[in-house]
């Protein structure tokens, strides 16, 4: 057999063998799949500010996807009425979107995210509730290699309510109404290390910029600490922020009782995945 025969058929047995690594990959992951979470955790921290007035919180959802990389999900927690006024305590989260790869190490994310408080509204005055809701929605796009992960959301709708009308009573202190906050964003940075036997080391950093309401930008951090036992996650977490003060605390019915929901704070939480 000559060299140009021979490297021919080195080169279809090596496409035959890449197509059958293909076929087995394929094979191995579901065309459809439903998995679900739920926790219960000893304060909900959302972009490092606590959403429970420092309480505890039951946590769960539900997630689809697809062998393509398109996926849908839910998710549920309590919130305190401290925060979210004229409400059920609830929020309640739809996302959907498609991952994919862009090379052998490198994974692109695009989707989209709606936050919904059902029943809450926004008040214009101490107990007057306007027709404004914290519903808030977040297209995103992600990019993650390896134990690295970066996401920037931008808020397609005013961030979270807060626009002229809300400005006075949407945060602890009064803002002045400089109109709509649509085009509010977060970059959301993250690396987890694998330590071994079931713990995984995290590391987060986060910058929240608000449109029209500089003086409601910070940052947050979270350093935590998973280990799977028992079958369940446990998780241990310092997370903190520079959020200004005035602005992000939260006072109880009668406005007493004020709290820091930015202040540096350790979060316990146990968690299950099936």
């Amino acid at each position: 057999m000559n060299f140009k025969k021979t490297t021919i058929l080195l080169s279809a047995l090596a496409l035959l063998a890449g197509t059958a690594r293909a076929e087995e990959a394929a094979a191995a992951k579901p065309e459809h799949q439903l998995t679900g979470n739920i926790s219960l955790n000893t304060d909900y921290r959302f972009r490092g500010i606590s959403q429970t007035w420092k309480l505890p919180a039951l946590q769960g959802g539900f997630d689809y996807s697809h062998a393509s990389g398109l996926y849908l999900g839910t998710w549920a927690s309590n919130v305190s009425g401290n925060s979210y006024n004229n409400g059920a305590g609830l929020e309640l989260d739809l996302y959907g979107g498609w991952k994919f790869s862009l090379s052998q190490d490198l994974t692109l994310d695009l989707g989209a995210l709606a936050y919904g408080y059902p029943g809450a509204k926004l008040n214009s005055a101490p107990g007057v509730a306007t027709n404004e809701k914290y519903t808030n929605v977040d297209v995103y796009a992600a990019v993650s290699a390896g134990a690295f992960s970066a996401k920037l959301s931008y808020a397609a709708t005013d961030y979270f309510g807060l626009n002229s009308t809300t400005a006075g009573y949407a945060y602890f202190s009064s803002l002045p109404a400089r109109g709509a906050s649509k085009g509010s964003t977060y970059l959301d940075l993250n690396y987890n290390l694998d330590l071994g036997n079931g713990a995984t080391l995290g590391l987060h950093a986060g910058h929240v910029s608000v449109r029209h309401y500089g003086e409601l930008s910070y940052s947050d951090y979270k350093l935590s600490l998973a280990k799977e036992m028992a079958g369940l996650t446990w998780t241990g977490a310092l997370v903190g922020t520079d959020a200004k003060r005035d602005y992000y605390q939260g006072g109880n019915a009668a406005g007493q009782n004020a709290k820091r929901l930015g202040k540096a704070g350790v979060v316990i939480s146990v968690g299950k995945t099936f």
